[in-house]
């Protein structure tokens, strides 16, 4: 990932060494009514990379795309990656997160497990130095980590407005 971006391995490394990694299992029984109900709201994670492997291979998983939700079917076996906020801001937007939400389904039962990657909590995280030239400043602030998840955990899921508000320009935060 450091190569193809063009970015010194050490500004990865310094960041993501001695990380964090937590797991959720999310369980979304059939509902009567899914048209009503949502299984998780709209929003990108807070993390640098999250694996998503779909346990029973029902749809549910949708992704924001050019403003429209797109289901992401499932693949036998298979795991997807997400890239989440942390990634976008250390890639200085280069890499962007990815804005998603779960559905329930009439007749299935669905099960997935999700693995979260995070940098190491007592370090502070921003755009990476090598990806941030004079001609290319940075557009993400820099925060302590352990500031950065604290705000994003207080804050309801909406969309990508957390990563929003950490922009260099925003006054949200």
């Amino acid at each position: 990932m450091t190569k193809a971006l063009g970015m010194k391995l050490e500004d990865m490394t310094m960041l993501f060494e001695d990380g964090m990694q937590t797991m959720r299992m999310n369980y979304y029984p059939p509902c009567p009514q899914p048209e009503l109900v949502m299984g998780l709201c709209p929003h990108s994670d807070a993390d640098g990379l999250t694996i998503l492997l779909q346990v029973n291979e029902v749809e549910g998983l949708q992704i924001k795309k050019a403003g429209a939700w797109v289901p992401v079917v499932p693949l036998p076996n298979a795991f997807t990656v997400n890239v989440g906020d942390i990634l976008e801001i250390v890639t200085n937007g280069i890499y962007k997160s990815v804005e998603h939400r779960a559905t329930v389904n009439l007749h299935n039962e669905r099960l997935s497990i999700a693995a979260f990657f995070f940098p190491k909590v007592d370090g502070d995280m921003g755009p990476a130095p090598s990806l941030t030239p004079p001609e290319n400043p940075a557009i993400f602030r820099r925060i302590s980590t352990i500031d950065y998840l604290k705000a994003f955990f207080s804050r309801e899921l909406d969309g990508k407005s957390f990563i929003d508000a950490m922009r260099t320009q925003s006054e949200d935060f």
